[in-house]
């Protein structure tokens, strides 16, 4: 039976439109911090699986080599190294085409991603200190809460280490859109694999606006109050599986397969697949705010386009600007923290 289930997995990222074959694909590494976490260990496997990944390297500081046995004996292509504590960060990352980060700790019941802040980053400074260092080429897929304070932290760490690139940081907002798919085609009665629905603004509470007015395929069997709640749920996602995991998890396998479809979408990029486009938190100038998260076309540099709002409904035009203020002092209490730290 295991057999089955990995093929059928394997059958179901391709249907994602993950590569069925690695050939003539280039080598590509792809390093996981945080990977003996609860983001961290679903987040191996998935990436195991995709098969333009040739080499997996797998870091947090304990854990990994258990994590790092377990996923090499799946039978595929990538080649699994583990590696742990600080003294071994340098060779997880070297070589890295691309660095997925969910490491931190998740939020707990009562807690909000503002919670998080003061522990996950110092973390983060950390981390991404060291990629400065050992891997400053790689793109960056920042998962670590509270997203829009830790991407800005992250740009501050690569400006002072001379290695900035706007193209090559990303904030993972990817469990927002997927949210908003599953939600927008629950109660549109559409078949999920075929929704559509950008996700825009920032990846906590309000600060997240999914776009349902360009969603598709177009519904016309939804109510103003029918969007409204659409647009709570999607806010609140998070909240709702911290809620019904009672305390003891968070949104730890959801946004695992969100950072393997981010993941994936970066690798294409890189290889040259064209029209490749997800939301991503980055820097943008979409709006006034330093960094904002919309839709992205992603290339072999990383960014090649920071795609415009399109044309947003009354409701969105209204939740858009009240976003703003919340998601402006996520961004600054970012930049402060890492200047001043």
């Amino acid at each position: 039976m295991r057999p089955s289930l990995l093929r059928t997995a394997a059958q179901h990222l391709r249907r994602r439109d993950y590569s069925s074959s690695a050939a003539a694909q280039p080598e590509r590494k792809v390093a996981i911090l945080g990977a003996a976490g609860g983001i961290g260990q679903p987040l191996a496997l998935l990436m195991k699986l995709n098969p333009l990944v040739s080499s997996l390297s797998l870091y947090d500081i304990a854990g990994t080599p258990g994590v790092a046995a377990d996923v090499s004996h799946i039978n595929t292509p990538a080649l699994v190294k583990g590696f742990m504590a600080d003294d071994q960060l340098a060779e997880a990352l070297q070589g890295a085409d691309v660095v997925i980060i969910p490491a931190g700790v998740p939020r707990k019941p009562g807690m909000t991603r503002d919670d998080l802040f003061k522990i996950n980053a110092g973390i983060v400074k950390g981390l991404c200190t060291a990629i400065a260092k050992h891997c400053p080429n790689a793109l960056v897929n920042m998962i670590s809460n509270p997203v829009n304070s830790t991407v800005p932290i992250a740009a501050e760490v690569f400006k002072k280490a001379g290695t900035f690139d706007e193209k090559k940081l990303f904030g993972v907002t990817t469990l927002d859109v997927v949210r908003a798919k599953t939600f927008y085609a629950g109660k549109a009665n559409v078949p999920v694999t075929g929704v559509n629905v950008p996700v825009v603004g920032g990846h906590a509470g309000v600060t997240i606006l999914p776009l349902f007015s360009q969603a598709t395929p177009a519904s016309n069997a939804l109510s103003h109050e029918d969007l409204k709640a659409l647009t709570n749920r999607t806010q609140d996602g998070g909240t709702e599986v911290v809620e019904a995991k009672a305390g003891k998890g968070s949104a730890t396998l959801s946004m695992a397969y969100a950072g393997a479809v981010f993941g994936d979408a970066c690798l294409k990029g890189l290889n040259g697949v064209p029209d490749i486009v997800e939301c991503s938190f980055v820097q943008s100038t979409v709006t006034e705010l330093p960094f904002f998260a919309s839709k992205v076309r992603l290339g072999k540099n990383g960014v090649e386009e920071v795609i415009g709002l399109g044309e947003l409904s009354a409701f969105e035009k209204e939740g858009l600007e009240s976003l703003k203020g919340e998601l402006l002092s996520s961004i600054e209490k970012g930049i402060k923290f890492a200047q001043e730290n």
